[in-house]
């Protein structure tokens, strides 16, 4: 519905011009500690408080969204650069052994929980963003395989595309000049999904330390710092807190709004 997609695209927005706008400015330095004003509540001076070492709440979520965000982007990107050839290839090859190969890559990489997945990786690479980036990215990559394979298939079959094979086009070329646009859409709604998922992933290697390291902000690991203070100070838990919970919100309502948006099947039965 338009509810989902004008609520969904105001707060997605919000937190990407926050990110955008922490590249120039922010209420205060991030890496600047001021013990003595450790564990305020909100106020006019600080907007959301501050931590345990008295930096500025408001300007490390500002900065913490540029963190997430960066590393759940490139993450979906990994996962659709490769996903969705791998997808488009397995379609093309239906029940050959390069379909078979592919899929049951697949499915291995399903049989373990992707946070799982991305521990493992980030604890044998080591601690960091780019790591983080990889571990994310690796699931990332099925996912889009499955989904553009599934969309593909039910098009192979399709008069146009017989038509396309009777004129001599590969199957290379036919996959990427007519079945890619028009699974095109699904892929987009599917990326916004994931980029969520890649918001909550993130959050969590940060939170058990494998994330962006300090003194890097990011969301997850202010959660981290804050689980002794929640009694002295919950404001520290309760905003990076509500600030993952927004961003996801409205990454799924911008999703279901995509979705509703773009698939033709939806508007006609509205309709």
């Amino acid at each position: 519905m338009k509810r989902n997609l004008i609520l969904g695209g105001l707060l997605s927005s919000l937190v990407v011009l926050a990110a955008l706008i922490s590249f120039v400015w922010t209420p205060y330095d991030v890496a600047a500690m001021d013990i003595p004003a450790k564990l305020r509540p909100p106020s006019m001076t600080h907007w959301f408080g501050t931590d345990h070492f008295g930096r500025d709440m408001f300007s490390m979520i500002m900065v913490g969204a540029r963190t997430s965000i960066a590393v759940a982007l490139v993450a979906v990107g990994i996962g659709m650069a490769l996903g969705i050839p791998l997808g488009l290839m397995a379609a093309a090859r239906k029940d050959s052994w390069l379909d078979e190969l592919i899929m049951r890559g697949n499915d291995l990489v399903f049989a373990f929980p992707s946070l799982v997945i991305a521990i493992l990786i980030t604890a044998i690479l080591g601690p960091g963003a780019v790591n983080a980036i990889i571990a994310i990215g690796i699931f990332n990559i099925p996912v889009f395989a499955r989904i553009t394979r599934g969309a593909a298939l039910s098009l192979w079959e399709r008069e146009f595309i017989m038509a396309a094979r009777v004129a001599g086009k590969s199957q290379a070329r036919i996959s990427f000049e007519h079945i890619l646009p028009n699974v095109l859409n699904l892929l987009i709604v599917q990326g916004t999904i994931q980029f969520s998922l890649g918001i909550l992933a993130e959050a969590g290697l940060s939170y058990v330390g494998l994330g962006a390291q300090p003194p890097v902000p990011s969301w997850g690991r202010m959660l981290a710092d804050a689980q002794t203070m929640v009694s002295l100070a919950p404001h520290m838990a309760l905003i990076p807190g509500l600030a993952i919970v927004l961003t996801v919100l409205g990454l799924n309502l911008l999703g279901d709004g995509l979705r509703d948006l773009l698939d033709p099947k939806l508007r006609v039965r509205r309709s």
